[in-house]
């Protein structure tokens, strides 16, 4: 395992790179207060195939914000901070697998530089979420109030009633990367979401594309990820058992259908 660091912006963008050094490139983009720690469940998987690139978007994990980096962001402008880390590792084409925020992200690179692009995996993941009140709301709470009220709030959003009483202590690793995600980072990221609208573009989008959703995700709803696939040239789409953070909760199946797409 390799990790490093990238400056971009007066910000240190932490990655890690494992896998196999002369395999195709995958990088990982995790979701919105996550951190590269919830592909945990995929790496021993993922690492057999590929050279797996992971990295903490901006404010989260160990990408911290310092006082005076700029600000407001966008989604492209954080699709770019994807790009700088595959450019730092003299990476010029990979696969891209992007979780909710992650998709988004992952999606923007895909409609605007199709080159790096190879295969587009989109997982829980929307071109619009609205409404924008929402997400003003969620700004102002972790400006006043910190990272608490946001994690407090992530198992009934992220995972089913089943899975939270079977894997309470994996539900409680994802509440602890939310609550330890840097406030400004997680807000800079909500007005990103709050301000995409990728729906028109993404038809532009050439790279083969798999959709995977969760039946009970209800950040994401099914018919966002049916949008996807409508909109997106020849796009497939995987329905799992599970909530938002399909590949914690069904970890299995989730690794088996990006392995067996990109493979393919």
């Amino acid at each position: 395992m390799q990790p490093g660091f990238v400056e971009r912006d007066g910000v240190r963008l932490h990655y890690v790179v494992s896998g196999r050094n002369h395999a195709p490139a995958l990088l990982l983009l995790h979701p919105l207060g996550a951190s590269l720690e919830v592909w945990s469940r995929q790496m021993p998987e993922l690492e057999r195939f590929f050279r797996v690139v992971r990295y903490d978007a901006r404010g989260h994990g160990k990408s911290v914000l310092p006082e005076g980096a700029p600000e407001p962001r966008s989604i492209d402008d954080l699709a770019d901070d994807a790009l700088a880390v595959l450019d730092a590792l003299r990476i010029e084409r990979a696969h891209w697998c992007g979780q909710s925020l992650g998709g988004m992200v992952a999606m923007s690179a895909a409609r605007r530089v199709p080159r790096r692009v190879t295969r587009l995996v989109l997982a829980n993941t929307s071109p619009f979420l609205p409404p924008a009140s929402m997400w003003d709301e969620r700004i102002e709470t972790v400006r006043q109030s910190g990272m608490d009220p946001i994690a407090e709030a992530v198992p009934p959003r992220w995972f089913t009633p089943g899975f939270i009483a079977r894997a309470p202590e994996a539900v409680e690793r994802v509440v602890a990367m939310v609550r330890a995600t840097q406030p400004r980072g997680y807000a800079e990221a909500c007005g990103a979401i709050r301000d995409m609208d990728q729906r028109e573009a993404i038809a532009a989008i050439t790279a083969p594309t798999l959709v995977i959703t969760g039946a009970q995700d209800p950040a994401t709803p099914l018919e966002h990820s049916e949008e996807l696939v409508s909109r997106i040239p020849g796009a497939d789409l995987v329905v799992l058992d599970a909530s938002h953070l399909a590949n914690v909760e069904q970890p299995e199946d989730f690794t088996a259908a990006v392995v067996d797409f990109l493979r393919d």
